[in-house]
């Protein structure tokens, strides 16, 4: 009798942990994002990690050093892993066809993740915000603060765009200059390096040390002789912060030469703090909470074998297909609102933002 009870026993043991251990494959969430160097893929990362858990997900949450062989790796051990859905900030976009053909093959769910994967059919959602807008409201606020509308001008203007291997970066640049164009054509803008192709001003990685370099040489080679510059493009912080440094060291932020308009994207606390300082104008603030609750929604739909919530069918071609997506909506901060933006909301404490 006892014999039967232990055995009995053994095999409840069993078929529990087996239970188990299925339920965790089944509820295994891949997220690979890019790189920890900077603070807005820690925040996105920490975000969607803690979401995920909150609704029972096992979470597998991957930092790729910006090294596209590394992510490549980790997205591997994803699959050999088992999980359901794989959630994607891809270091570069085009680089990913190989591996989402074995994730397919495996019948695992893929979300680009803010950044659109190119070139593969495998890639099943897009989240991100909507990136044209965010470069429209760049150059909105570029006109508004020059009067360009009122036929304020001539201005001087130095254009920068982001990194050709992420597809955002287009979208950023297309979404200013829509705004932008007009005023370099009819002269109310000028641009005296005359460098305003997407290919010459964008910044490969969105390197602050590369977007310093570049506006040291502009300095010298077109500001030197007391020439004002009343305006920089920035797509995102990263840029920005390697732009207010080079001006710094060039003697910018004094009565007689005062910073530029200096645009901005994603309200990281060094971007926040130069706000208040006056050297940055504004940044785009893209909520990561927003953001990865509306990707938490889509992967609880993928899991009950529904439909992923999109609002946008028609824009985002990845060069194979068009990709379902959600755009949220991005606004902008400054120094007359990012209290009530930033701190009231949440986001950051006050003590985040102490100006040295």
């Amino acid at each position: 009798m006892k014999k039967h009870v232990i055995l009995l026993l053994v095999l409840v043991l069993v078929i529990s942990f087996a239970g188990c251990k299925k339920s965790s494959s089944d509820k295994l969430i891949g997220v690979a994002m890019p790189t920890q160097s900077l603070q807005r893929w820690n925040q996105d990362g920490d975000n969607m990690k803690s979401k995920l858990e909150e609704k029972g997900y096992q979470v597998d949450l991957q930092y790729a050093n910006n090294d596209v062989n590394t992510q490549i790796q980790q997205l591997e051990n994803m699959i050999t892993k088992k999980c359901k859905v794989l959630v994607i900030a891809s270091i570069d976009g085009s680089a990913l066809t190989d591996v989402l053909k074995k994730a397919a093959e495996n019948n695992i769910k893929v979300i680009a993740y803010d950044r659109l994967i190119m070139n593969t059919e495998n890639v099943d959602y897009y989240a991100t915000f909507d990136n044209f807008k965010v470069g429209v409201i760049q150059g909105q606020y570029i006109e508004e603060k020059l009067g360009l509308k009122e036929g304020k001008g001539p201005y001087n203007i130095e254009l920068y765009a982001g990194s050709p291997d992420d597809n955002n970066a287009l979208f950023f640049n297309g979404g200013a200059m829509s705004i932008l164009q007009k005023y370099i054509d009819n002269g109310q803008l000028v641009v005296p390096s005359k460098q305003t192709e997407f290919t010459t001003i964008a910044i490969h990685g969105w390197d602050s040390a590369k977007a310093q370099a570049r506006m040291d040489n502009l300095i010298t080679a077109y500001y030197a002789g007391g020439r004002k510059l009343h305006a920089v493009l920035s797509p995102n912080d990263s840029l920005a912060i390697g732009i207010v440094t080079s001006l710094k060291n060039a003697g910018y932020g004094t009565a007689a030469k005062p910073y530029p308009i200096i645009t901005g994207q994603d309200c990281d606390k060094a971007n926040v703090i130069a706000m208040i300082k006056g050297q940055q104008s504004m940044s785009i603030f893209k909520d990561t909470r927003t953001l990865a609750a509306k990707v938490v929604e889509m992967v609880e739909a993928i899991m009950e074998g529904k439909e992923a919530p999109v609002n946008d069918t028609k824009t985002y071609d990845n060069g194979v297909k068009i990709v379902p997506s959600f755009l949220c909506e991005p606004v902008y901060a400054d120094v007359n609102n990012y209290k009530e933006l930033l701190i009231d909301s949440g986001y950051y404490k006050e003590s985040d933002l102490q100006v040295n």
